[in-house]
């Protein structure tokens, strides 16, 4: 009787009961307003894909659309094109004057680039480049701030066919190290250093302490950021604007295939080697084109639109750089962080470009209502028509603050799943035509067979949870590990087989067929025998009205198996005492059941974050085990861990 009571609880958590539709004008404007887009792009996804495809600039085109030999897949074969043209060249005759990034950096400066502007600046860098002897094929690492260097750099790149592979500007010596010797870079591009919260990231001096371990680099590239004395060494190392103001600004585009390899981007393994994902060019292209342009809504002649990621993340690449300037569009480009110098940073940004379309991540949000409403109520935020969310599962509750404190209560949200190797979003409202319910993705985007499985693979059908699957590739989607083909084959497909692909996130679907995504299915817990996501008891916490952001971990117990340690924001006007402690815990006992309630709840003022923005469970669990910590050179708040590690220390002993 118990374990039904609870399973009817835990479910009744994603019954989200609020939706919304989109504003009727809106809906009426909308790039996709006739819902029979789904069943025809079901009904001949191929047909769909040559749709999109055929909205970018080809020199030859392909002979077929869909190559398929499981797992393996090319997309668009015999067709050539290249990326860079896309993004720059064919814009300039109608919309060269246009601005393609509002560029703010973290101290103050403002800059506006036009696609004139950034189309030589990437002709001058990719002469600059074929003058070091990069020719077409050759990688070229970029480790560097967010300045608008840094997609001149992989615009550059792409114009010659040598892949980029962007290393975060928040990595470490030793990860860029590892992350340059993978793919063998011959070139890297970097600067002296870059501007976080007042402070100088030594960029240089990091990229000097890897190079003395990477024979593959024959140069080192050097923008001239902040202006610090920094180590040049003669014969490798060269600056930036010297060479670039040398070189010839006419550069043609390479005529590329469809399936040349365009960027490698690494991302983290479960054997603490980066996996460096290869995405190639004609696929990615028409992938981060079309679900820009549909899920955004992108009116490029009106627009201003600002995804507050950081390039060096996927996020960047597709929704930053590739996707926006493949559509023509003007963005912002911010090289800081949403509380420098003070907590309204990113509102007075939105007020002061007319910004209309804002996507960020649900920790970013979360970090906002944390804040309070004041710091958005001090600027006219009335240009946003549209918000989306990334990175993350986002709770309903920060769904609704995002919408009501930031849209007005009228701008639609679109919540967006995909990940570092699909390249495009894949599951996500499109905003015209989808009804909206806090906390859903909704449903997968037109041409995208997602589904959720059992552990056998089998359909779990609406009202199920389970595995989160892909049945049939996307254009964007990745082609394999970098120099290992057989990880690529057994992370991604052994689990369900070659026509499968597995993401490693668990989801739910709700009876109207809409993905509730839980996570990654490793943040699942077990208490008393029953499956309990983490991401289920964060949304229940932060359903309260005390509570500004939560993270959840289990710890193993001798008695119990696993039970829950919550580690708990409180909004800025709440303290964090035994009495909130217990209604917090009676709280989620209500909202999911009595099983679901955490053993120890940690008060802290924030939580461990990358600087994308994504919390560190993986140290929070470190914390709770009592285990030495993890890596922490990728944290932007690393100091909070110790003051997280005393207090969870002090209440070790503590009962339900």
């Amino acid at each position: 009787m118990v374990e039904k009571e609870v399973e009817k609880n835990i479910e009744a958590l994603l019954e989200e009961r609020r939706e919304f539709e989109a504003p009727e004008e809106f809906a009426a404007n909308a790039n996709a307003n006739e819902a029979s887009i789904y069943d025809d792009a079901a009904a001949d996804p191929e047909a769909f894909w040559a749709s999109q495809a055929e909205r970018l600039d080809w020199f030859e085109p392909w002979d077929t659309v869909l190559e398929q030999d499981p797992p393996f897949h090319k997309w668009f074969t015999g067709g050539k094109l290249n990326a860079s043209h896309n993004c720059l060249d064919r814009h300039l005759d109608s919309n060269g004057d246009r601005v393609a990034y509002h560029w703010v950096g973290e101290p103050g400066e403002t800059k506006d680039v036009t696609y004139k502007d950034l189309h030589e600046e990437v002709c001058r860098l990719a002469n600059s480049l074929k003058d070091l002897g990069i020719a077409k094929g050759d990688r070229v690492a970029i480790y560097m701030p967010m300045i608008p260097e840094l997609p001149a750099a992989m615009l550059a790149c792409a114009r010659i066919g040598a892949p980029h592979s962007v290393v975060f500007g928040g990595f470490s010596a030793e990860s860029l190290r590892d992350r340059i010797n993978d793919a063998a870079a011959k070139v890297l591009i970097t600067a002296d250093g870059s501007y976080r919260k007042g402070n100088v990231v030594p960029l240089k001096a990091n990229a000097d302490e890897a190079l003395q371990d990477t024979p593959s680099v024959e140069k080192v590239v050097v923008v001239a950021r902040t202006g610090e004395d920094v180590s040049m060494t003669e014969g490798r190392d060269l600056v930036y604007s010297e060479v670039v103001e040398a070189a010839s600004p006419d550069c043609p585009a390479e005529p590329m295939d469809a399936e040349d390899m365009l960027y490698i981007l690494y991302t983290s393994g479960t054997t603490g080697k980066p996996k460096g994902i290869v995405h190639t060019t004609g696929g990615y292209l028409t992938g981060v084109s079309s679900t820009h342009n549909l899920i955004f809504d992108i009116k490029p002649d009106t627009d201003v639109y600002w995804c507050a990621a950081d390039i060096g993340w996927v996020t960047g690449h597709s929704y930053i750089v590739y996707g926006p300037l493949a559509n023509g569009c003007t963005s912002v480009l911010y090289e800081g962080a949403p509380d420098h110098p003070d907590k309204d940073r990113w509102w007075s940004i939105v007020e002061q470009y007319g910004v209309t379309i804002l996507y960020t991540a649900p920790t970013a949000i979360r970090s906002c209502m944390k804040w309070g409403t004041d710091f958005p109520a001090k600027h006219d935020l009335s240009s946003l028509r549209l918000l989306g969310s990334v990175g993350e599962p986002i709770n309903p509750e920060a769904w609704i603050w995002y919408q009501e404190f930031i849209g007005a209560g009228k701008a639609p949200v679109v919540d967006t799943w995909w990940q570092t190797e699909t390249g495009q979003i894949c599951i996500s409202p499109l905003p015209g035509i989808t009804t909206l319910k806090p906390g859903s993705a909704t449903k997968a985007f037109p041409g995208v067979f997602a589904d959720v499985v059992d552990e056998a693979g089998e359909a779990v059908g609406r009202g199920g949870g389970g595995y989160l699957v892909l049945r049939k590739p996307v254009p964007a989607m990745f082609r394999t590990i970098f120099g290992d083909e057989k990880r690529y084959v057994e992370t991604y497909f052994e689990k369900f087989g070659n026509d499968t692909y597995f993401p490693g996130d668990g989801a739910k679907l709700d009876d109207d067929g809409y993905f509730w995504l839980l996570g990654r299915v490793d943040d699942v817990m077990n208490i008393a025998g029953h499956r309990i996501s983490t991401y289920e008891v964060e949304s229940a916490l932060v359903d309260h009205k005390s509570v500004a952001e939560a993270a959840v971990v289990g710890r193993v117990d001798p008695k119990e198996g696993e039970t829950i340690v919550a580690f708990v924001t409180p909004k800025e006007d709440k303290e964090g005492d035994d009495a909130l402690m217990e209604e917090l815990r009676e709280h989620v006992a209500k909202v999911i059941g009595k099983l679901a309630r955490p053993h120890s709840i940690v008060f802290t003022e924030d939580l461990p974050k990358t600087r994308s923005g994504k919390i560190m469970r993986r140290l929070l669990r470190d914390v709770a085990t009592g285990q030495e910590l993890g890596d922490v050179s990728t944290l932007q708040n690393a100091p909070i861990l110790e003051e997280i590690k005393a207090k969870a220390e002090s209440q070790q002993g503590d009962d339900e």
